[in-house]
């Protein structure tokens, strides 16, 4: 790999509002993900990317839940040979589905992973978006609808699958790495006790 063009951030130097933002996430998962001390470099950029982020990953209501909006991402991540974005998502998307193999199942091939019916109409459409959207039309529409979704969840999978292609499309340009945390997080379920 070349030498990194853009350097991580580092903390002392940031705004106190991001500061402190990332000092929240260092204490909640033990470190802070690289993705947020490489954007931090640009300040405004680094608060709209996690306003919009928030916004999409973290909604409250409709169709879709936290694993599912993951799931979008490692599938449309692998697609576009994200490492960064499948390594970070896979990691949440383990341990929000308490699965340790859908990650890998996704970012390799989705048509192969352990999918219900449901989910596997919303990862085509999202991989549509990611990929060809200027190919869809009803009658994707139509299927998620046989799928229980309506059109403001198509919306939020079409959201959250553009949105983590421009994602994946920076990290790659940037050579964003993930941290090693990452990698084993979710791996073993935790013991579970009665």
């Amino acid at each position: 790999m070349s030498t990194d063009r853009y350097p991580l951030a580092e903390l002392a130097s940031l705004p106190p509002d991001i500061r402190d933002k990332l000092m929240a996430v260092q204490e909640k998962a033990g470190f802070v993900p690289n993705v947020f001390l490489k954007l931090a470099r640009r300040p405004e950029e680094f608060r709209a990317f996690v306003a919009y982020h928030d916004a999409l990953m973290l909604k409250e209501g409709g169709h879709l839940t936290k694993g599912e909006r993951e799931m979008i991402v490692v599938a449309t991540s692998g697609a576009n040979d994200c490492l960064y974005c499948v390594v970070a998502h896979g990691a949440i998307l383990r341990i929000y589905e308490k699965n340790p193999l859908i990650a890998d199942q996704l970012a390799v091939n989705w048509r192969k992973a352990d999918l219900t019916p449901r989910q596997r109409a919303m990862i085509g459409f999202a991989m549509k978006v990611a990929l060809e959207s200027r190919t869809v039309d009803d009658h994707d529409f139509r299927e998620l609808h046989a799928h229980g979704f309506d059109d403001e969840d198509a919306w939020d999978i079409a959201s959250i699958a553009a949105f983590f292609a421009m994602s994946n499309r920076l990290a790659n340009t940037v050579g964003m790495m993930p941290n090693a945390e990452f990698y084993l997080m979710g791996r073993v379920p935790r013991d579970r006790k009665a």
